[in-house]
């Protein structure tokens, strides 16, 4: 079921909650979709992918640990939330009323542009997963601790129609984050 008003995590008074992510070790994973083991890649189809395809993730490089650079979504974006563990954590994993720790950085589909970044801010960020829009709450569910997952966002399941801040209206986000802490 949709919401008709966009949720909006704020990490200061003036931020937005983004993810990150740095290298590409483990299996891509879908919310609703079971992926082959083939590395994320860009796309270029014409067509949305569906939540199976692991080239529907645009790549990811950087070390764990430090801020990741996301490479420009090509082609149509995904209209289904997706996920790929780009390293796998063994901590405590997240649920929907954890609060998480996490280092992010959020770009744009549809120009790859950063719009959030907390490594940029020099701090990670704390949240509860009940606080944030969907495509958060519902993309870092069963993260564990010590994983670094790129999740795409869509609009729906994001800031929809009304856009939020320099996020545009009907924006696709893509996020990459290492999860340090759950509680």
């Amino acid at each position: 079921m949709r919401k008709s008003v966009p949720l909006m995590l704020a990490t200061s008074a003036t931020t937005l909650l983004l993810f990150t992510a740095t290298g590409c070790t483990s299996q891509p994973e879908a919310i609703s979709a079971t992926t082959p083991a083939s590395p994320p890649a860009e796309t270029s189809a014409s067509a949305a992918p569906s939540p199976s395809d692991p080239k529907a993730f645009p790549a990811v490089s950087g070390a764990p640990g430090a801020e990741p650079t996301i490479a420009t979504p090509t082609g149509n974006p995904p209209t289904d939330l997706m996920t790929i563990d780009l390293v796998s954590g063994s901590g405590p994993a997240a649920n929907p009323n954890s609060t998480v720790t996490v280092q992010y950085v959020g770009v744009s589909w549809s120009d790859g542009a950063i719009f959030d970044s907390s490594w940029k801010r020099g701090t990670p960020a704390e949240f509860g997963l009940s606080q944030v829009i969907p495509g958060w709450s519902q993309g870092l569910t069963g993260a564990q601790v010590g994983t670094r997952r790129e999740i795409i966002i869509p609009p729906s399941l994001g800031y929809g129609a009304t856009g939020q801040g320099s996020i545009k209206p009907n924006e696709t986000l893509v996020f990459v984050v290492d999860i340090l802490g759950v509680k």
